[in-house]
């Protein structure tokens, strides 16, 4: 059901363009996936994204969990019915958003006893999961690793995430350690109640486990090695573009390449630069997703050749050039700076989706090339 063909590799044998099945389709590689946080890519409408040759999008469970809720969407035949969306989904845990979410004052595991801020803290780690506030109305809510599992599979996504903890950018080497070792036995947990949930139904749902360590390189090998021996599906990297230095970042992956399997497909979570996507491409990363190029549309920004175009600027007002000469995307063959300056200016919705359209279509249109390059 869920194969992962390697189909060409660059002479290195790092870049790699391969052929990951899926009970909605198949997905080539790499890919870069756009963010529908709630069920939707903001601005654009499934027609478009598939215009744009988008292969597969992801929603994210902590907020479909909450809004509307994994019930109602089961209800409705699934997230792919819900949502109108026929090519694969990708969900994740929610464990990010748990965490980050949470406030300045998240409590991390047990209070010291002298901690003034402990009475305004949002979430509470147990070693059965993770005590939260709804960051909609402060109800409270709780996420095990089963309950987590529970939740993507009535979600529908055909590629779903272990529950992870992602310890905070910049904590020492000691809760790191700890939310390391607390993200492996909770994937333990998680594909013990995704192994029963899976039997329970026809059309089956992919697994990736997590790998964290934060930016201590001995354990992110103990890491990677331990959720490598697995043997799920495929294989996520977790808690890297947090704030760290980029120089930092590709240290973290390329300590953890040697012992990442050849033979399943690699996800570096949250990067969506053109530099970052072709830095993970020629380390041989295969899927990787970002709310940038839209939130970015949605700013007033878009990605071209030369660097980020910031449309309010002055300098764009009589301009009669596309946004990016080379893109050939439906806001590039119509439209001028001008114009799309002024409909942000004017905080027009055309100009929020044209960006947006923008944005998504050159990262897509950047990985074509790297993969034509690869082949």
């Amino acid at each position: 059901m869920f194969d992962f063909k390697i189909l060409k590799q660059d002479k290195k044998g790092r870049s790699r363009v391969g052929v990951f099945t899926t009970p909605h389709g198949r997905i080539e590689t790499p890919v870069f996936m756009p963010v529908g946080t709630k069920g939707s890519v903001k601005t654009l409408s499934p027609d478009e994204l598939k215009e744009i040759g988008a292969q597969i999008i992801l929603a994210n469970t902590y907020h479909m969990y909450l809004r509307p809720g994994h019930k109602l969407i089961k209800k409705m035949g699934g997230l792919h019915k819900f949502i109108n969306w026929d090519r694969p989904i990708l969900t994740d845990s929610g464990g990010f958003q748990v965490f980050s979410l949470g406030g300045n004052n998240t409590l991390r595991k047990s209070p010291a006893p002298n901690d003034k801020n402990n009475h305004k803290s949002n979430v509470t780690i147990r070693e059965d999961g993770v005590e939260f506030r709804s960051v909609l109305d402060g109800s409270k809510h709780f996420f095990s690793p089963a309950k987590v599992m529970e939740i993507q599979h009535d979600l529908g996504a055909d590629i779903i995430m272990a529950f992870d903890e992602c310890a905070p950018h910049g904590c020492g080497r000691k809760y790191t350690k700890e939310a390391m070792e607390r993200t492996h036995r909770w994937v333990l947990e998680c594909k013990s109640a995704h192994e029963k949930l899976n039997r329970a139904h026809k059309v089956k749902r992919a697994l990736f486990p997590i790998i964290q360590g934060g930016m201590y390189k001995d354990l992110r090998i103990e890491s990677a090695k331990f959720m490598a021996a697995l043997d799920l599906p495929g294989i996520a990297i977790g808690g890297l573009a947090v704030g760290e230095p980029r120089k930092q970042t590709w240290e973290m992956v390329d300590s953890i390449l040697p012992w990442l399997p050849k033979n399943k497909p690699r996800y570096m979570m949250g990067i969506g630069t053109p530099s970052d996507i072709k830095e993970a491409v020629k380390r041989g990363i295969d899927m990787f997703d970002c709310v940038l190029p839209t939130r970015l549309g949605r700013h007033g920004a878009a990605f071209t050749a030369k660097g980020t175009l910031h449309l309010k600027n002055e300098s764009n007002k009589y301009s009669k050039r596309p946004l990016d000469a080379a893109c050939g995307c439906y806001a590039c063959k119509n439209f001028t700076r001008a114009y799309i300056r002024h409909l942000i200016m004017e905080k027009e919705i055309l100009g929020l989706r044209l960006l947006s359209y923008h944005n998504v279509a050159y990262l897509t249109r950047l990985v074509e090339g790297m993969k034509k390059g690869i082949r």
